[in-house]
């Protein structure tokens, strides 16, 4: 957080009043603005009555609050809806709709359609269930996500990390590797089984309620818990769980599982968590065996499933005893790009590089670029194996292309490196992850 010296305060007649409101809003800068006013942030850290918040429908459903809400959902794109509605004909009548989904959302009569079920490649040959909501339903959803979100971030912990304002991925796994280098190395790596589809409603709405007395609001939530979910011709009713794909689950889930955050961090135990990916890292067996029990414990009272295949213990120093974690894999006291993201980016190269593309080298490299910045950014803390093997896998694909372009016939590996060195490459603009890491860990 910024500080302003009490130099510079006493030089510009900074009062300690105005000092604390910039210091609020600086906190709190991720929050909407038109929700979350200098007056409701002073409300928040200071406390309400009870520890409950009341009348928050209305700043949901006000005019500034869809509007945006309906921007940040137009960023994420996304497809249509069982209503077939896309993003582009909302756009085209937004003013109509926006004014029919708060006066809806005021008067009690909104009423969610169905979530479309689609199936996305998980890897290794299995599917993960995606929900796809209906645009409309997905601006309602942000706007009370806007509005409740700031009232639970308040209390959650920083062990977790995922889903959450200013916190991410490679801060977990930062967090990990400090903790590894400070000696603990014994690991307790679980897995919740379709934790998204198995999420208790009551259980999920009497957490919520701890902070919620908006009767309005928590009918919302419970209208989206109970949307009907239709797959191809068929249709049902969940009676547990929260989509994924839904703009308020990744809320949901995190409100579901800080009481675990807050049950092992009491106990002494450090646990990084990021979404319903967690592991918990002690300096010896005995530690580790009495986290597992507590999680396993809490897991059972909450009605989930630990995955009996993928949930371990072990001293993560020895070589078979490692873990995995957010696409790295942590062993030995070295960490490297877990098969399974390193199969997903070879699938995604593959995607980008068809032989058959029809379209200049240079054009597929423009494309290439943005996903090899990521990865290569992601991933260039990997103390074993350099991102120098991918940079070939890459390049090969490039040179297929270039040779069914130029019909050439095949003259080995060799012969068509010399015919397409790297240079060639990166003189087209194709950027080199080894460098990318090279440079980071120089740093």
């Amino acid at each position: 957080m910024i500080e302003i010296s009490k130099q510079a305060t006493d030089a510009y007649g900074v009062t300690e009043e105005q000092k604390a409101k910039w210091d609020r809003r600086f906190k709190w800068e991720w929050a909407e603005a038109s929700i979350w006013t200098d007056a409701m942030l002073t409300a928040l850290e200071n406390g309400v009555k009870g520890d409950k918040w009341f009348s928050l429908v209305d700043k949901a459903y006000r005019s500034s609050t869809l509007e945006a809400a309906w921007q940040k959902v137009r960023a994420n794109k996304g497809a249509a809806g069982v209503d077939t509605v896309t993003i582009d004909r909302f756009e085209k009548n937004k003013v109509q709709y926006l004014k029919e989904l708060g006066q809806e959302i005021k008067e009690g009569t909104y009423q969610p359609k169905a979530v479309k079920r689609v199936y996305i490649p998980k890897g290794q040959g299995k599917m993960r269930p995606l929900g796809i909501p209906s645009v409309k339903d997905r601006i309602a959803q942000q706007a009370v996500k806007m509005t409740l979100e700031p009232i639970f971030e308040k209390e959650f912990l920083n062990m977790s990390y995922g889903f959450r304002p200013k916190r991410g991925a490679q801060m977990a796994i930062s967090e990990v590797e400090y903790l590894l280098n400070e000696g603990y190395t014994w690991v307790v790596d679980a897995d919740l089984q379709g934790y998204f589809d198995t999420i208790h409603h009551g259980k999920l709405l009497e957490k919520i309620k701890r902070r919620i007395s908006d009767g309005s609001i928590l009918e919302l939530i419970s209208k989206w818990l109970k949307q009907e979910i239709m797959e191809e011709c068929k249709t049902w009713v969940p009676i547990m769980g929260s989509p994924q794909g839904a703009v308020i689950s990744p809320l949901l889930s995190n409100i579901y599982l800080h009481d675990l955050d807050v049950t092992i961090t009491k106990a002494g135990y450090k646990m990084i968590r990021y979404a319903d990916d967690f592991v918990i890292l002690t300096k010896d067996r005995s530690e580790a065996e009495h986290a597992l029990a507590m999680v396993r414990a809490w897991v059972d009272e909450h009605q989930l499933i630990l995955h009996p295949d993928k949930t371990h213990l072990g001293n993560c120093m020895i070589e078979g005893e490692g873990f995995e974690f957010l696409g790295y894999r942590f062993e030995a006291g070295k960490s490297w790009v877990r098969n399974k993201s390193a199969q997903k980016f070879r699938d995604r190269i593959r995607e980008l590089t068809s032989k058959n593309c029809g379209t200049s080298i240079s054009n597929v490299i423009v494309k290439l670029n943005p996903v090899l910045r990521g990865w290569s950014n992601y991933f260039a803390k990997v103390t074993k194996y350099t991102l120098g093997t991918f940079d070939g896998f890459v390049r090969r694909r490039l040179r297929a292309i270039l040779e069914a372009q130029n019909k050439r016939r095949k003259f080995g590996a060799g012969r068509c490196n010399q015919i397409y060195p790297n240079k060639f490459f990166a003189d087209l603009g194709l950027l080199n992850m080894e460098n990318i890491q090279r440079q980071s860990l120089a740093r």
